[in-house]
């Protein structure tokens, strides 16, 4: 922190400013602002594809060999995507941060299904203060690419969003430099993820080398599509972890044309693993063949829900004036289910770092975990369990914590960092502590103070 030089008089305000702020609560200690940070999530990359000798990873190995490595980053349940990430950036649990879904559980009404709405402004969302909002308040910028759970973010200086708008920002920048062309804008909406990796990349370059933000958070996705529709550890899902190496290399790269190398340090996440699955368990068919779940004309009238998210699902009472009488057959309904190995209620949320239920609120009121192999399902017809198509190797996650699958990587490099630090598992919670320090922001999460970082210098 650079201090302010006395006036001629060889007086040294500083004191009487310190003072002055502190007493109308708005004293923060300001950032380093000539130091960089940027935290890369490469969706779904598995811990142990990292350690896979086989796996061609250059770039990530480079960072690996001059930088840091952790065994593997523990994620939070439920181990999905927007939980993971706002885990990342807050240091907290779903317990305090609030997020279930990839967007927020809305209730529609009595007895109709629970959907998720994604595009809810961050600060209805996320109710823990994020590590970008802990930046911004210290006077640093902050920049983001597909990043999520942080719509209409005000911390936000710079945001090229998982849909971009054409009269965005950074989006017009792009299109008058000449590195996105107005078609390609228009067709984004609808093109295939590798080509959506690849204009989130290009904006995460044009950023870094236009802006050069405090703190750049960057996220891809083709590594966790594409996991999804071939399976973990299948031929097109290495391919897409090969991919998003080289999609790092080019970040790299644009750190060194900014002139910030010697001032950056680059994080790379990810949120979960990935698991390999050959039969689906239909919650909602189960409801409906204990009477709990029903057609009326095209629409579905529901006592109960249940909402699916790979290798866990969330059960909800959906009539309140029922709650009681649904609860009961609901304890019962899954118990003999094949594929799910375990339920879990209430009493037991507390220590898979799940929020307590509240009526009406966001927390369902049962979670249902599956087995190895089996994954759950949103359908609400068909057989309670099957066998996926012939031929088929999908993939997911979703399934809890304790499940090795489900670890995912963190790899550390640049200023800052301890050359050859290899440290064990670490929960992906202290993410936003490790970002803190590094950028010398004061910054203490929901759930407590931040542990000291093991791999910083």
């Amino acid at each position: 922190m650079k201090s302010i030089k006395t006036t001629a008089s060889g007086f040294d305000p500083w004191p009487l400013l310190r003072l002055s702020m502190f007493l109308v609560g708005s004293w923060a200690l300001p950032g380093q602002t000539d130091r960089h940070v940027v935290l890369i999530s490469l969706d779904g990359f598995p811990a142990r594809s990292l350690r896979d000798p086989d796996l061609p990873l250059p770039v990530l190995r480079k960072l690996i060999r001059e930088g840091a490595v952790a065994d593997a980053l523990k994620p939070i349940n439920p181990t999905v995507t927007w939980p993971n990430h706002t885990a990342m950036i807050t240091g907290a649990t779903a317990v305090r941060h609030g997020v279930l879904y990839n967007g927020l559980p809305v209730r529609p009404g009595d007895g109709k299904p629970i959907r998720v709405e994604p595009w809810v402004p961050k600060n209805d969302l996320v109710l823990a203060k994020t590590v970008y909002d802990a930046a911004h308040d210290a006077g640093l910028t902050v920049a983001q690419v597909d990043w999520v759970a942080i719509h209409q973010a005000a911390s936000v200086n710079w945001s090229f969003a998982e849909v971009p708008r054409p009269d965005g920002e950074v989006e017009r920048e792009m299109v008058a430099g000449g590195v996105l062309t107005a078609e390609e804008l228009q067709a984004f909406p609808k093109a295939p993820i590798t080509m959506k990796d690849e204009i989130w990349t290009r904006a995460a370059v044009h950023i870094i080398e236009k802006h050069k933000p405090n703190l750049l958070l960057y996220h891809l996705l083709t590594t966790d599509s594409v996991q999804h529709r071939y399976g973990a550890d299948s031929l097109a899902g290495n391919t897409a972890l090969i991919l998003a190496d080289r999609q790092v290399e080019r970040i790299l790269d644009a750190i060194e044309r900014a002139g910030i190398r010697q001032r950056t340090t680059v994080l790379v996440v990810s949120d979960h693993g990935f698991k390999t699955y050959r039969h689906v368990i239909r919650g909602n068919v189960v409801l409906r063949e204990k009477g709990l779940l029903r057609d009326e004309g095209s629409q579905v009238d529901c006592d109960a829900w249940v909402m699916a998210e790979g290798g866990t699902a969330m059960v909800y009472v959906t009539r309140e004036s029922k709650r009681e009488a649904t609860l009961k057959v609901l304890k019962e309904a899954f118990t003999n289910v094949p594929g799910i190995a375990k339920v879990i209620l209430p009493d037991e949320f507390a220590s898979y770092g799940y929020p307590a239920p509240v009526s009406q609120g966001r927390m369902s009121d049962m979670v249902l975990a599956a087995a190895s192999g089996y994954a759950f399902d949103p359908a609400t017809k068909g057989e309670v369990v099957s066998e996926v198509n012939p031929g088929a190797t999908p993939g997911n996650h979703g399934y809890l914590n304790t499940d090795p699958d489900m670890e995912a990587i963190l790899v550390a490099w640049g200023v800052g960092i301890r050359p050859g630090a290899r440290v064990g598992t670490l929960p992906n919670t202290d993410v936003a502590g490790i970002v803190a320090q590094l950028l010398k922001v004061s910054f203490e999460p929901a759930q407590g103070p931040p542990r000291a970082c093991p791999f910083c210098r």
